[in-house]
């Protein structure tokens, strides 16, 4: 039976910059690469060799703790460079893309058609596996375990993020596709939460669709999850990305792994906000090129609130279909905090004018506005969490290590994420994504 989600927890930050619904034309990249840090928890086994050559769809590295989990090239070329860091860990592979495009071709198969073992195997051989994350700890699902249910957002509520309704527009057919794949893997069902107005999700017998509206998270999958079918302690869903479900769908209709997004480019830090179609992994200043303005701005692969700063030489993160470019606010204002500021927004009445306008669209940077402190009381986690848990005993928990409390308080029902915009509006200015990160990695280490 389907639900209707309805958030009134949350907050919707209005920002300026909207990507248009256009499609700009971009230079393709001549380099890529992979970073193994975007798939937390895996720990790279390279199966090639600096100066190899690769298709796209060639395996790069597998995972040490599940040798069926495969992380292939998304382009054809050479691989250029193994960049190390500290204790020779591997922080990205880089490859120069050549202009054959070829491809390692899979079978093509009718998803209806295979069983869940049949499933899996495409899908662990072809590289689009780590598309699928497990909750609890949001990590790459592992491929020996059935979940309870599959869960899928098809609903952009974080800031500026692109128009699924556009995006997703020529791509019903490999949505019908890569859906009916996924009720292959659950013996449950694929929960859909879209909003109302969406116009690109097909009709697949398995597929449970949801209607979602409100503030900010209602568009992150714990709310969703938590509002459909809530996680129990030993209990595994799983969630993909809804543009991911394409790519998955686009393999089994044509037997190559497409690795291309199209990508919103959002902030006042581009001269047109707008689309451009890439490849995952492509060269930031390639993605921006002659779009980003003149002046100190800074580039965000993701969103303001959970995306990773960027320079022009760093790579597309393999999960991100957006690019934020705001002001870098390395300056600070005299007195800042004792003035009326109209053109600042705060959650708070301290601004004085940002309450009084609620439809406004501000133009803000980067700076916090104030300093890391400990924790101060303030009521406001509550109001932007639309979770059942209490945000800040949890985090406190994390933070002494306490595993009885974190169980109590909801770790398992958590990803890092569902905390940024308590992190937004914590006046004392704790890095909140990264104390879920570490409780979650905690909990994979004592808990399993």
């Amino acid at each position: 039976m389907s639900k209707d989600i309805r958030i009134k927890k949350g907050l919707d930050l209005k920002l300026k910059g909207e990507a248009d619904r256009n499609v700009a034309s971009v230079t393709r990249s001549k380099v890529y690469a992979i970073k193994p840090s975007d798939f937390h928890g895996v720990t790279p086994k390279m199966v090639v060799k600096e100066g190899a050559t690769v298709k796209a769809g060639d395996v790069i590295f597998y995972s040490k703790n599940d040798e069926a989990v495969k992380f292939v090239s998304p382009v054809s070329g050479t691989i250029q460079e193994i960049v190390r860091g500290e204790k020779r860990v591997i922080l990205e592979i880089r490859i120069t893309a050549d202009a054959q495009d070829a491809a390692v071709e899979h079978s093509k198969k009718n998803p209806n058609d295979l069983s869940e073992k049949e499933v899996k195997e495409q899908l662990l051989a072809s590289g689009c596996w780590p598309f699928i994350k497990q909750r609890p700890y949001d990590v790459v699902a592992n491929a020996a375990d059935t979940p309870k249910a599959i869960f899928v957002s098809g609903i952009n509520s974080a800031p500026l993020a692109g128009d699924l309704n556009f995006t997703l527009a020529d791509k019903k057919e490999a949505l019908q596709a890569g859906f009916t794949a996924l009720t292959k893997l659950t013996s449950g069902k694929v929960h859909v939460t879209v909003a109302p107005n969406a116009d690109f999700m097909p009709a697949v017998n398995g597929v449970s669709i949801h209607k979602g509206s409100g503030k900010h998270p209602v568009g992150l999958v714990s709310t969703q999850i938590a509002s459909i079918d809530p996680l129990n302690k030993g209990e595994r869903v799983w969630v993909v990305q809804i543009e991911d479900v394409a790519i998955i769908g686009e393999l089994f209709l044509t037997g190559k792994v497409n690795f291309e997004r199209t990508v919103a480019l959002t902030g006042t830090g581009f001269e047109k906000p707008s689309y451009v179609k890439v490849i995952a992994g492509a060269q930031m200043s390639d993605v921006v090129a002659n779009n980003i303005k003149d002046g100190n701005f800074r580039i965000i692969s993701g969103n303001v609130l959970t995306g990773d700063k960027k320079s022009k030489d760093g790579f597309l993160g393999f999960y991100h279909n957006q690019v934020t470019a705001i002001p870098e606010g390395d300056d600070y204002d005299f007195f800042g905090w004792n003035k009326p500021q109209p053109n600042k927004f705060s959650v708070y009445r301290a601004m004085l004018f940002s309450f009084l306008t609620p439809n406004k669209k501000y133009d803000l940077n980067t700076n916090t506005n104030g300093e890391h402190r400990g924790f101060v009381l303030t009521g406001e986690y509550e109001k932007v969490c639309p979770l059942d848990i209490y945000p800040m005993q949890l985090l406190k928990a994390i933070l002494v290590k306490d595993i009885d409390q974190m169980e109590a308080l909801g770790i398992y029902e958590v990803a890092p994420e569902d905390f940024a915009l308590t992190e937004f509006v914590d006046v004392s200015k704790q890095d909140h994504q990264r104390i879920v990160r570490q409780g979650l990695d905690l909990m994979i280490k004592e808990v399993g």
